[in-house]
């Protein structure tokens, strides 16, 4: 099992690094979708990364049950990409609740086999948030990702466009 994490700030390249990562394996690719159309903006963003996939890669859409997604999607020569963490979180904030599906995403992460990508946003650089639900979302991302990043071989920051290593092998 070899489980990657690549965190960056919007538009920091890190969904490029994380397609060109797994193009580059070898490995036949499901592609795990955690947007959603709330918006004209948001349609734009979505369309720019169908756009950019390979047609062969297998895409799944699943904006909630991440755990379920992944453990269906696992396949002996298969990587799963899921971009991305951040909206998941997302979602789960303005819906049905954060802390199950959080568990049952780390637990799947502990002993999926074969080769995952997560891409996941570092929010955490910025000013503090002036409104609740922003200052939430915050402490979540950054607790999320420390709790993937724990559970990751490789975990890489993004910074424009330049990937710095933070975490290589099993250290």
């Amino acid at each position: 099992m070899s489980i990657e994490l690549i965190v960056g700030g919007a538009r920091s390249g890190k969904s490029s690094l994380a397609e060109r990562r797994a193009a580059e394996s070898g490995l036949a690719v499901a592609y795990i979708a955690t947007a959603t159309i709330g918006d004209g903006e948001m349609a734009q963003r979505i369309a720019h990364h169908r756009e950019r996939r390979p047609a062969h890669w297998r895409t799944v859409e699943e904006p909630l049950h991440l755990a379920d997604a992944l453990r269906s999607e696992v396949a002996p020569g298969r990587l799963l990409l899921v971009d991305c963490l951040t909206l998941w979180l997302s979602n789960l904030l303005l819906g049905p609740g954060l802390e199950p599906e959080r568990r049952r995403l780390l637990e799947a992460l502990g002993d999926l086999p074969g080769r995952v990508i997560l891409v996941s946003n570092e929010v955490g650089w910025g000013v503090v948030p002036i409104n609740e639900l922003a200052r939430q979302f915050a402490d979540e991302q950054g607790r999320l990702n420390q709790a993937v990043a724990a559970l990751c071989d490789r975990v890489t920051l993004v910074v424009a466009g330049l990937p710095l290593e933070l975490k290589a092998g099993g250290g």
